[in-house]
């Protein structure tokens, strides 16, 4: 089912149509017709490996904390959060072990971290040993690492399958917790579950994870499913196969979400942070294409970015918008990555005719992006290894 044996990356073999890198409008902010990007034409970047003591071990995410020098790494198979110094690589630190609390087939681990706004807890999204989605919260203590006996169990979730579990776990610029959720596995979602609003599965939640009278945490008034009937009330957005890493642009606070195709098709969507109740349309579309013949759902949200299976293509991975300091050239555009081709590829947001750029690099299976406290960029490798994007 999957061409490549990673979390995230599941797409079922299928024959190759002819070579396509797509662009189209998901709503009224978005023009028709994208020309080439001027802002990426003569951009010129390399990338510098990050030493960090020695490899990771098959690392999925890294992410910063605010007040803290160091980049944080999930590594996916040993359960381990592994603090390292950006200004001195060599330091690192295991700030969280849940060896044995995570299963560890197919896609499953641990696949997400957040830190809070304040720094003050970190959120980890991973299966647990019966293959179930769970998202935790533990307080942190004065160094940064995590207090085992803090543990908060938010959310679980039951997954039928073991591949499609999504991992993103992340705050949005609202100070509300974003979780990402596959359609829960095998291939072409049996159950259909992307177009059920009844699950969680095949969505992106956005909850408070401040407790309620019922619940580990709260659902946000401002939900767009929260009166409807069996619909349940911690959906932001639906019609997702695998969210494959999203992010917040710093500056306009849009959400930009990196969604794995299923045969032929990987994408990107776009959901302004205004938005509510976004449909990118899986099962019944994959990318810009009806799936097995489904019937476009009314209102469906088409993706922004549209690329084939063509050339080593197989799985897309979400990036950032890079908003840091070191790259002005870069600016504003979206980076993102392919699993299987190792390409990077920006797309210049603040263009509305723009399309797809390459970066002219490539780096190992790309299982994730990060940023650091800053807006710089970094690329994570799954053989271990932390790459920075420079400039040249």
């Amino acid at each position: 089912l999957c061409s490549a044996a990673i979390v995230g990356a599941c797409s079922s073999n299928a024959t190759k149509t002819a070579p396509t890198l797509l662009s189209s409008p998901a709503h009224s902010t978005t023009s028709t017709t994208r020309g080439k990007a001027p802002m990426l034409v003569d951009l010129t970047v390399k990338l510098t490996l990050v030493k960090a003591a020695g490899n990771f071990h098959n690392p999925v995410a890294m992410v910063s904390r605010v007040g803290d020098n160091r980049g944080f790494v999930a590594e996916q198979y040993t359960g381990k959060v592994i603090a390292f110094s950006l200004a001195d690589p060599s330091q690192r630190a295991t700030v969280l072990d849940l060896h044995g609390a995570v299963s560890t087939g197919n896609e499953q681990g641990l696949l997400g971290i957040a830190f809070s706004p304040d720094g003050a807890r970190l959120y980890v999204d991973y299966t647990n040993p019966a293959g179930d989605t769970q998202i935790d919260e533990y307080q942190v203590d004065g160094t940064g690492a995590a207090i085992p006996t803090s543990r908060r169990p938010l959310l679980s979730v039951k997954q039928p399958f073991p591949n499609h579990n999504g991992g993103e776990v992340l705050f949005g610029p609202d100070k509300m917790l974003y979780i990402g959720l596959g359609d829960g596995g095998l291939a072409g979602d049996p159950f259909g579950n992307g177009q059920k609003r009844s699950t969680l599965l095949g969505k992106i939640l956005r909850i408070d994870p401040t407790p309620s009278a019922n619940l580990p945490y709260t659902i946000p008034a401002d939900n767009p499913f929260v009166h409807e009937a069996g619909a349940r009330g911690e959906i932001l957005h639906y019609g997702l196969r695998n969210p494959w890493r999203f992010s917040f642009d710093r500056k306009s606070s849009d959400l930009w979400i990196g969604d794995v195709g299923q045969d032929l098709y990987e994408e990107i969507d776009l959901a302004p942070i205004e938005s509510r109740g976004f449909n990118f349309g899986w099962n019944a579309r994959e990318g810009l294409h009806a799936f097995h013949n489904g019937a476009r759902p009314k209102g469906a949200i088409e993706p922004i970015v549209e690329y084939s299976h063509d050339n080593g293509n197989c799985s897309v991975t979400g990036g950032y918008v890079y908003r840091g300091t070191s790259m002005p050239k870069l600016n504003g555009a979206y980076v993102y990555a392919d699993f299987c081709k190792g390409a990077l590829s920006g797309l210049d947001t603040t263009q509305p005719k723009s399309k797809p750029s390459s970066l002219s690099l490539t780096v190992s299976q790309p299982t994730s992006f990060g940023e650091d406290s800053v807006g710089e960029l970094y690329v994570v490798s799954r053989d271990g290894n932390i790459w920075k994007i420079i400039a040249a």
